[in-house]
């Protein structure tokens, strides 16, 4: 029988309190023991990255953390951007220039973009591209998923203004 040893996590401003394996992957934590299915497992080798989510602000591929790495972090999911009746002005952007077709690797996209946005909004195509490099896309082609950065870039360095 294998110990568990307890973590405590701010996972989308909601605190959890929990006992999980030390090899337990945060991937797993996140969909199986909160229901969090928005966080998608793709390659589970961090290539893909259909799995980033933000730890304490920046983006990390969770299937390469474990869960007891984020002991009293704070964790955002892309269910903790917006929803379907509010979406955050990313989810906005990224509907408006249609940049998602199948949607699995939308979620880790968005967490992508949301980091990066929140260093720089003052972002050309290259650096976008750059951000985004982490992230496999097998439908769009990701001309549309630049034009919605580029526009919620530009959103948010208005509204910083």
């Amino acid at each position: 029988m294998t110990r568990k040893v307890p973590i405590n996590v701010r996972v989308n401003g909601t605190k959890y309190e929990r006992m999980v394996e030390p090899r337990r992957l945060l991937s797993d934590f996140l969909r199986e023991d909160l229901g969090l299915t928005g966080t998608h497992m793709g390659c589970e080798h961090g290539v893909c990255g259909a799995c980033t989510i933000l730890l304490d602000g920046d983006s990390i591929r969770s299937c390469l953390c474990l869960a007891i790495q984020a002991d009293n972090a704070e964790l955002t999911t892309v269910e903790g951007l917006g929803d379907i009746e509010a979406l955050n002005p990313l989810q906005q952007k990224f509907r408006e220039h249609h940049a998602l077709q199948c949607g699995f690797c939308t979620s880790g996209m968005l967490m992508t973009v949301t980091d990066m946005l929140s260093k720089n909004t003052s972002l050309t195509d290259e650096e976008i591209r750059e951000g985004l490099s982490g992230n496999l896309c097998r439908c769009t082609g990701y001309q549309h998923i630049v034009d919605a950065v580029r526009d919620a870039a530009k959103q948010a360095g208005d509204v910083s203004s």
